[in-house]
């Protein structure tokens, strides 16, 4: 399929639904998906529901296909401003991977060790589920479970990769590997953390898959619907009113542009690029196979997938946050860090070849104000809801999908007595303290890899921030 070439400017979600628009535009996964993308129709006037979806991501689309499981009989409605998997559902990084934004020893402290059992094992099982799920439904997504293989590219990340490694066995659930560097191929490297718990995945290609299986069953998606607001029973859209039994919001960063969600999660930018494909001795010497992800033990998050077609699809943290929890489709394009992101290719890997940055792509992803992403439903105004993953949710969204799908139709089951369920993160500070510490936390970050370059030591700056983020 030839890529569509890169637009001078981020679309909109209005954007998306004209027909002078080509959605492959809005990243290398909408580039190279096997459909068409052409928008559904609209909702058209008011309607009765037993579901009301809000946001046809990936938390809405799992939370749909799961219900149809559970109960076939149930009308089922989505709701979607612009087109399936539009935002970060698909244009992710493409990790289906067991990767929480709290860790393990955050989640003991708030809950005790077993819960955090739980939730380690809920998580590992759920990589397993995506694939499962897909090969289900028909979807190709490319789905290769290969793991993640962290780098330790420094004296100290190496020592912050064997406390890890200690870490995880005190709670006996994630099986991760120590690599040392005759395990790897990376120059500079001293070694790595291998974790077995991920998958490989065309993001859009597992959206918009769904989306045509949950259709399938008998759900509507309405897409070029506005949701202005909802209250128990009812949803408001700018196309009429839906009436619901049971309402779902399935919004992640695009919360923060609904007045009932602004202070309850915090869009924060990540980009990313893909590469030209490189020829499989590349990829050899690098010591990646298919269906591995890749990292580094930088606190700046940087994560990288080999594509089906042996490209580098690699993206970042490092767009600032904007004043006001602002989403406009100009955020999704800094020059500035993409081409840091080349160069932080360049530098990981000095065996590479030049490299180009074919695709350039960014997008909002939904931090809750404590890092602890969460489910929840309540029986009694029939209001539910899941995110705040913090850019670990191509396989959260799975998980949340299932355990929305037991607490709507009232079951009691291990997944509904896992530790996110029904826990409620504080609101974020209202502005100026909310421009303030967002960006302060970005620059802490920074600071800290700059710190354990010039001392050699673990940083005091990230030591400071753990708590913050949920580690």
């Amino acid at each position: 399929m030839t890529p569509a070439a890169r637009p001078a400017a981020a679309p909109t979600p209005e954007d998306a639904l004209s027909t002078t628009f080509d959605p492959r535009s809005l990243s290398f996964w909408h580039a190279t998906v096997d459909d068409d993308l052409t928008p559904r129709p609209a909702l058209d006037g008011d309607i009765d529901t037993d579901a009301a979806i809000v946001g046809a991501g990936l938390t809405g689309l799992w939370t749909a296909y799961e219900l149809q499981r559970r109960d076939p009989s149930l009308r089922i409605t989505l709701l979607e401003k612009a087109i399936a998997g539009f935002g970060a559902s698909g244009r992710n990084g493409g990790w289906a991977s067991a990767l929480f934004p709290a860790s393990a020893s955050a989640l003991a402290a708030r809950h005790g060790h077993d819960a955090a059992v739980a939730m380690r094992r809920a998580m590992i099982d759920t990589v397993d589920e995506v694939g499962r799920a897909a090969a289900e439904a028909g979807i190709d997504c490319d789905y290769r479970r290969g793991g993640t293989i962290v780098f330790a590219r420094s004296d100290t990340q190496w020592r912050s990769a064997q406390q890890e490694v200690a870490a995880a066995r005190e709670f006996g659930v994630d099986e991760l590997e120590l690599w040392g560097a005759e395990q790897v191929r990376a120059r500079e490297a001293r070694g790595a953390v291998y974790d077995p718990a991920c998958a490989r995945v065309h993001p859009a290609a597992l959206v918009r898959g769904l989306a045509r299986a949950v259709e399938a069953r008998g759900a509507t998606i309405a897409e070029g619907t506005t949701v202005e607001r909802w209250e128990p029973g009812v949803v408001h859209t700018d196309r009429g009113t839906v009436r619901a039994r049971h309402i779902v919001l399935a919004l992640e960063g695009y919360g923060a542009a609904t007045a009932q969600l602004k202070r309850r999660i915090l869009p924060l930018y990540s980009l990313m690029i893909a590469t030209q494909p490189l020829d499989d001795a590349v990829w050899d010497e690098l010591g990646i196979e298919h269906g591995q992800t890749f990292s580094d033990g930088r606190h700046l998050i940087i994560y990288g997938q080999r594509t089906a077609d042996n490209r580098i699809a690699f993206g970042g943290r490092g767009a600032r946050y904007h004043w006001g929890s602002a989403i406009r489709p100009e955020y999704d394009r800094v020059e500035r860090v993409f081409e840091h992101l080349l160069a932080t290719l360049r530098e990981m890997f000095p065996q590479l070849p030049p490299l180009e940055a074919e695709h350039r792509w960014g997008g909002p992803l939904g931090v809750p104000r404590d890092w602890h992403a969460s489910v929840s439903y309540d029986p009694t105004t029939g209001i539910g809801g899941a995110g705040g993953y913090v850019g670990d949710g191509l396989s959260t969204t799975n998980l949340a999908g299932r355990t929305l799908a037991d607490l709507i139709t009232g079951q009691d089951t291990a997944l509904t007595r896992l530790p996110w369920v029904n826990h409620r993160s504080p609101n974020w500070e209202p502005e100026p303290l909310r421009f303030a510490g967002a960006n302060a936390g970005l620059l802490a970050m920074t600071a800290a890899d700059a710190e354990e370059r010039a001392t050699g030591r673990a940083s005091l700056i990230a030591r400071a921030m753990s708590p913050l983020i949920g580690h």
